[in-house]
């Protein structure tokens, strides 16, 4: 699969927000990249509220995000995404990477 949902908590107006996000999973580690780095809207809610919810193939549930912002933790994840989707396709939807985010589902 290349989406999942991602619902965060609006960090303004608290209410829940959805969005189809990339991301690529490993074992009990899934890796988020938003798109736009740390100016990226779901990212700073993230960093406000942790708790997100997590929609794929019909099957939700709810997880704690843990933003990364360590560069080598980051260039990590961003191979990982360029592995799953392609150099190019990931070079032509992202523009900043100085961020990512770790959820745990164990």
């Amino acid at each position: 699969y290349r989406e999942i949902k991602l619902s965060v908590i609006g960090r303004k107006s608290g209410r829940t927000i959805s969005i189809p996000v990339w991301f690529v999973l490993e074992g009990e580690k899934l890796y988020l990249l938003p798109v736009r780095g740390s100016d990226t809207q779901w990212y700073k809610n993230v960093l406000k509220n942790p708790s997100i919810r997590i929609n794929a193939r019909g099957v939700e549930a709810g997880f704690r995000a843990d933003p990364v912002s360590d560069a080598k933790a980051v260039k990590s994840a961003v191979e990982k995404f360029r592995e799953k989707y392609g150099a190019q396709d990931v070079k032509k939807y992202y523009s900043k990477f100085d961020v990512a985010v770790l959820v745990e589902l164990g």
